[in-house]
């Protein structure tokens, strides 16, 4: 699954000068970008809103942001598409440092909870309820206790926990993420 073979459309849909329904545009995401070089994987950022109730625009356009960012903004969502090559050793041999690099690339080097007894180096935690639903291929999520191979038309919902996604199948996998900020409440 190379990003420039197949690629996918972003359709926005707003409203015209009568109120009348209309597509804004229509053309692949505009802010794609590869994590940790190659091998790592590619991000195709859709779409974020600034917060809940999101703002219904007539126009709706992108907002600017510099840069990946890992989470939604504050009290906001983000969808995004990820792009997972076949996980190779360089994944494997990641240190804890190695890792805390790779998720400050993303704009959140504090998600990142990698360490000596972590059951994968990219480990990490956000304070989000994600909905992560693969597309294409297969990849198998790590928890601290648990780990679940996960496959095209699987949905995960995911609770602000520790975890990692390894792609163990030899075939790239992608998977659209749709990202809601949370606030932790009762978990340590």
């Amino acid at each position: 699954m190379n990003p420039s073979q197949k690629t996918f459309r972003r359709v926005v849909t707003g409203h015209d000068a009568n109120g009348k329904a209309t597509i804004v545009s229509d053309a692949p995401p505009v802010n794609a970008q590869l994590v940790g070089g190659p091998g790592g994987p590619t991000f195709f950022e859709v779409w974020h809103t600034l917060e809940t109730p999101a703002f219904i625009y007539a126009r709706p356009q992108d907002r600017d942001e510099q840069g990946l960012v890992l989470p939604p903004p504050k009290n906001g969502t983000r969808i995004r598409v990820i792009e997972f090559p076949p996980e190779g050793e360089e994944i494997r041999k990641l240190t804890g440092a190695d890792a805390a690099a790779k998720f400050k690339a993303m704009g959140d080097e504090h998600a990142s909870t990698s360490g000596e007894s972590a059951p994968h180096p990219l480990m990490h935690r956000t304070k989000t309820v994600d909905y992560g639903i693969v597309l294409e291929g297969e990849i198998t999520l790590v928890l601290d206790q648990d780990e679940t191979i996960i496959r095209a038309g699987d949905i995960v919902v995911q609770n602000g926990t520790n975890h990692a996604w390894a792609n163990r199948s030899g075939k790239a996998c992608r998977m659209a993420f749709i990202l809601i900020d949370g606030e932790p409440a009762g978990i340590v």
